[in-house]
């Protein structure tokens, strides 16, 4: 076994595994269990207009996050990645599956701290809050990406690479986190067994995740496994039924109200805000802090 670990891999073979998992998972499971979802909606009578058109809202809204996504990591993330690897980083890891393992695993670690800090601070929570805002929950909610959504996994992401791992390795392993997720977006699959309900995150997690429900509020950041909640103190069970949104619905599907509603509260209540120092504050502070008048 560590023999099979330690065995050097060739870039080619790793691209290959990530394309099928990462890439190709978009038409295996993807869209044939989003297919599945539109025809349980139907058999429940809850195939109507708005759900149509949040669907398609969304994937408009990952098209703009697509496209910062792109000009940001071809004008920054991968020279500032590679200059990182380059010049301060600890002795370069050979290509192994301990390497792809590890890096995935802290890729994982390194999502929930991202995606803790995106809920608990008020400009992270200005562009998150596009993919909360669904009264939905589908595959489709999965790609509502906020206008800033590219950039906060730059911060976390950056430490793995100090350590050594390939900057392309490690945004291989971020996608994987984040195509794992998108399967969780699901009403079909109900509680899993004990032991993966333990472990892992599952689409009854994450349905807590996206609740509404005052007891559901950030909780379950996980990617993959959840025993970072467990470990953290975040984690709370699926119990009460889950109503989906935010406590202060857009009321729309609209996807240009959708993708910047975020962002428009925030410079609203920037506006409402006295004082440069507490403007400043208003971004790293939690997202409901106002100073005291």
């Amino acid at each position: 076994m560590i023999d099979f670990l330690a065995k050097k891999l060739d870039w080619l073979d790793v691209h290959h595994w990530f394309y099928i998992f990462n890439d190709l998972s978009l038409f295996y499971i993807i869209i044939p269990f989003f297919v599945l979802e539109l025809i349980r909606y139907a058999y429940l009578k809850r195939l109507d207009k708005d759900l149509v058109l949040d669907s398609i809202a969304n994937v408009i809204t990952f098209g703009g996050f697509f496209l910062v996504e792109v000009i940001l990591g071809i004008l920054a993330i991968t020279k500032v990645y590679y200059w990182v690897y380059n010049n301060i980083s600890l002795p370069h890891l050979e290509l192994n599956w301990a390497t792809v393992i590890c890096c995935v695993l802290l890729a994982d670690f390194a999502y929930y701290w991202e995606h803790r800090t995106m809920h608990r601070i008020g400009i992270g929570w200005a562009t998150h809050t596009v993919h909360h805002s669904s009264p939905h929950f589908n595959m489709s909610v999965a790609y509502r990406f906020g206008p800033l959504d590219a950039i906060m996994p730059v911060v976390f992401s950056l430490p793995i690479v100090m350590l050594g791992f390939d900057p392309i390795l490690v945004l291989l392993s971020e996608v994987f986190v984040q195509v794992f997720q998108t399967l969780l977006h699901t009403e079909i699959i109900g509680k899993l067994t004990k032991p993966i309900e333990f472990i892992f995150n599952t689409p009854s997690h994450h349905r807590v995740h996206h609740g509404s429900n005052r007891q559901y509020w950030d909780k379950n950041y996980a990617g993959i496994l959840i025993i970072w909640d467990r470990m953290l103190g975040t984690f709370e069970p699926e119990k009460e039924k889950v109503v989906y949104g935010i406590s202060q619905p857009i009321n729309s599907v609209n996807p240009i109200v959708v993708f910047f509603h975020g962002i428009t509260r925030f410079v609203k209540k920037l506006g409402q805000i006295k004082g440069f120092s507490n403007k400043l504050l208003a971004f790293v502070k939690p997202p409901d802090w106002m100073p005291k008048q």
